[in-house]
């Protein structure tokens, strides 16, 4: 299918727009639980959350990726996360423009690095990244799982 891509911000909460993140959620992770309007309207309403979507010249939503932009004292800085392209639609080019258009807009937003991680069986994922011109660091992630009293 040859799918002409643009890029969006979404800013509105719509039945169509949730439908569509949980229709591409279980693509990202098998233990993402699906969003709910409220969950979507306070990821939309915060300031250094923007979520792009994907849009086909049909209206399709065939990927998303989720932009977070924070200063911390030495600059700006970005995340990008929930990366995800509609399986149907991978390999037609749709996550190379959701993550130029983000650099992009980290670019203007005055964004000294662009971060993200991913797993390392996303091979395809990786060589996306990489052509780009994301490098891989040298680094480790921790986490810790806070868990409410």
């Amino acid at each position: 299918m040859d799918l002409g891509w643009r890029v969006e911000r979404a800013t509105e909460v719509t039945d169509d727009l949730a439908q569509a993140i949980n229709r591409l959620l279980p693509q990202l992770s098998t233990r993402a639980p699906l969003v709910t309007s409220e969950r979507l309207r306070e990821v939309l309403a915060a300031p250094s959350s923007h979520l792009y979507l994907a849009i086909s010249d049909t209206g399709l939503v065939g990927g998303m990726l989720t932009l977070v932009v924070f200063p911390i004292l030495t600059g700006w800085r970005a995340w990008v996360e929930d990366v995800v392209v509609d399986r149907e639609f991978r390999g037609e080019g749709v996550g190379r423009l959701l993550t130029e258009h983000a650099i992009e807009k980290a670019r203007q937003l005055g964004v000294a690095t662009v971060d993200l991680t991913s797993r390392s069986t996303r091979v395809a994922a990786h060589g996306l990244y990489e052509s780009v011109g994301f490098v891989v660091r040298d680094t480790s992630v921790y986490r810790f799982v806070v868990e409410a009293k």
